[in-house]
């Protein structure tokens, strides 16, 4: 039986989605024959109410030098990570020359706003290339994997952090515990760590199951995130619930006995506990919820398909890598994707070898149906796209549940 990467008691797998490629491995087509797979399996633990992979591919076959995410292709987000780099500024830099550390910082969407104020900060990206663009754009960023020794560096270069950041970044780590360390380490006495990731009671809520990915080796509620964090010496003394990601929560971190409790923080524990996030049976319901999703999806598109309709995909999301395999959707069910992503326009999906396309092809010929793997880019998506759905086009929509829409009644989930 394996072991929870943050109490280290045996858990339980409560559902596999089968043989499934690394998220982001867009290839050509000489690479399928070597293509990678691994299976994609999801375990609770009791104990500390951590929900985690039961196998997670090495980092480098994930964050390399042809990583295929660039964070400022949405303007969405653009504007949400000004808006959390101003809030970090306002009420957590109260130093005179305060440090900012961001973990997994990728072009430097966030830290270009600390930057611009010239507040002294530090990237830690893994993947080269994404790092390169950020230095490009002069912004302070090491190419390295954040942990313990890093820490050290850091210390030892700049001294002791008054904020450490991280966004969408902490659940793909599975080695918390030296994150967590480093932190402890990085982190001045009064020291603020500040991250967010997709919250597990929206999981839950809306059966987003696409955010089942290499990548995320972790789904985080505020209960696990505190019983990690705790055997180093930090607590959550508060959190911010976001509607990015289809549902993300911040988690705000100081050393124990530090900063006060928030009321907030309180509130959250008592929702996991009434959602039953702390319970087994949960995630078997949740699984059965999620065949029962694949299944709806699969067939719909194969009734499309027998109408002789067009359905393309919008958006080569690394979300979609789980759809497209779990629910066996197939060039011949799905046209090509659409992406605006130059670094994947000429390749294929990963695993079901899907062709990538550029978004001036969605445009020439709008398809019947475009199924909406970018989803909770959903309100960004459906503005830009009026002419699509003037010229009688429609969206496929599986969050969080399988249906199609009209263009006009299209909400984000």
């Amino acid at each position: 039986m394996a072991l929870c990467r943050s109490c280290n008691k045996p858990y339980e797998s409560f559902i596999s989605f089968g043989p499934t490629p690394i998220a982001n491995g867009f290839l050509l087509p000489e690479q399928f024959t070597d293509e990678y797979f691994f299976e994609l399996a999801v375990g609770f633990c009791e104990s500390c109410h951590l929900v985690q992979l039961v196998n997670q591919p090495e980092r480098e076959r994930m964050f390399n030098d042809h990583y295929a995410f660039y964070s400022s292709t949405s303007n969405a987000m653009a504007q949400h990570f000004q808006e959390f780099a101003e809030t970090t500024i306002r009420d957590y830099l109260p130093s005179p020359d305060p440090l900012v550390v961001e973990i997994g910082s990728n072009d430097g969407i966030m830290l270009k706003h600390f930057a611009k104020q010239n507040i002294r900060h530090v990237g830690i990206e893994p993947s080269a290339n994404v790092a390169a663009t950020a230095r490009a754009a002069g912004i302070n960023t090491v190419n390295r994997f954040f942990d313990e020794a890093a820490a050290r560096d850091i210390i030892a270069e700049y001294g002791q952090a008054d904020a450490f950041l991280g966004a969408n970044v902490f659940c793909h780590i599975p080695y918390l515990h030296s994150v967590a360390a480093g932190i402890k380490l990085l982190l001045k006495p009064q020291g603020v760590l500040q991250f967010e990731e997709p919250y597990l009671g929206d999981i839950m809520e809306k059966t987003s199951y696409d955010q089942i990915y290499d990548e995320h080796v972790f789904f985080f509620t505020v209960a696990s995130v505190n019983n990690l964090f705790k055997q180093h010496g930090l607590e959550v003394f508060d959190v911010a619930h976001q509607n990015v990601h289809g549902g993300s929560m911040r988690y705000i971190i100081g050393h124990e006995g530090t900063h006060p409790i928030s009321a907030v923080v309180h509130e959250q524990l008592l929702y996991e506990e009434k959602q039953g996030l702390y319970q087994i049976d949960t995630y078997h319901t949740l699984r059965h919820n999620i065949e029962r999703s694949r299944d709806a999806l699969h067939d719909l598109l194969v009734n499309l398909k027998r109408e002789n309709k067009r359905v393309v995909g919008y958006g080569a999301t690394s979300k979609s890598t789980t759809v497209t395999n779990y629910c066996q959707i197939t060039p011949d069910l799905v046209e090509f994707i659409s992406d605006t992503t130059p670094i994947k326009q000429g390749k294929f999906s990963p695993g079901v070898h899907i062709p990538v396309r550029p978004y001036e092809e969605f445009q020439a010929e709008y398809p019947d149906y475009a199924l909406l793997f970018a989803w909770n880019h959903a309100n960004e998506i459906i503005a830009k796209e009026q002419a699509f759905g003037r010229d009688g086009g429609q969206w496929i929509m599986f969050v969080p549940r399988v249906e199609i829409q009209a263009y006009d009644l299209v909400r984000q989930p």
